[in-house]
């Protein structure tokens, strides 16, 4: 069976996830159990995770965005520790799909339709804006009405242009990400996610077992994922009319 282009170099692969730090989990005593098997090794108490399996998860994950590359699918891209925010954003943009950076707000897949509203709501006031319909307004309408697009931009911007549920979720630190985690999985929305070795990675479709909380190793794997479904969309047939 043939390697995906990521595996082309096993070699190279680990060697790249070791300079970027992937390999650095957290002490051994904050260890969850499912992830145990992924150790390679604790020094000073600290976990040292096994890159070999890293690089097959990665792969498996892979394959998986691939495929979602390929059918057009929406990944939204979840990531709102300080380390992870401006990954998420420019990875999720280049590709041109929604994400979340600031604080996940409950609800976001289990009661979409109220989120939805909100989205649109951000929509409109931004087309008044651009189209001068805020003119209208009295100066203290428009102060008000200022506050709430502030407060609508900082927790939904990233939503914009969301129809509907998901396809799937890429998450920075699953355990960090737990509520987004137990509303994707209440929903059967699949999810691929870099966890540290503090997570429980059961009910994780495609877990990547990495330092989740270094920039250099959130930026190699949201890059991964990202060159993944750009990969899919390449390689998915062109419509003829």
């Amino acid at each position: 069976m043939q390697k995906t282009d990521i595996r082309k170099d096993s070699d190279t692969i680990i060697e790249k996830m070791f300079k970027a730090g992937a390999h650095y989990g957290y002490s051994k005593t904050r260890r969850h159990p499912s992830v145990s098997s992924y150790i390679y090794a604790t020094k000073n108490n600290g976990d040292i995770i096994n890159l070999e399996k890293t690089g097959v998860m990665l792969d498996e994950a892979v394959k998986f965005v691939k495929n979602l590359g390929a059918q057009g699918k929406v990944v939204l891209f979840v990531g709102t520790k300080p380390e992870a925010k401006e990954t998420i954003k420019n990875v999720a943009e280049s590709l041109n799909m929604p994400y979340v950076m600031e604080r996940w707000i409950g609800g976001t897949l289990s009661n979409f339709i109220e989120i939805k509203k909100r989205i649109a709501e951000l929509e409109n006031y931004h087309k008044d804006s651009l189209e001068g319909g805020l003119d209208k307004y009295t100066k203290k309408e428009r102060v008000i009405m200022a506050k709430k697009i502030e407060k609508l931009t900082r927790y939904y911007s990233g939503l914009i242009g969301l129809k509907k549920t998901p396809d799937a979720l890429f998450i920075i630190d699953g355990k960090a990400e737990h509520i987004a985690l137990t509303e994707a999985k209440k929903g059967n929305v699949p999810i691929v996610a870099l966890v540290n070795s503090d997570s429980n990675i059961k009910g994780i479709d495609y877990p990547i077992i990495a330092n989740d909380s270094g920039i250099p190793s959130i930026k190699f794997f949201a890059a991964a994922i990202a060159d993944a479904y750009r990969e899919g969309q390449n390689s998915a047939p062109v419509k003829t009319f």
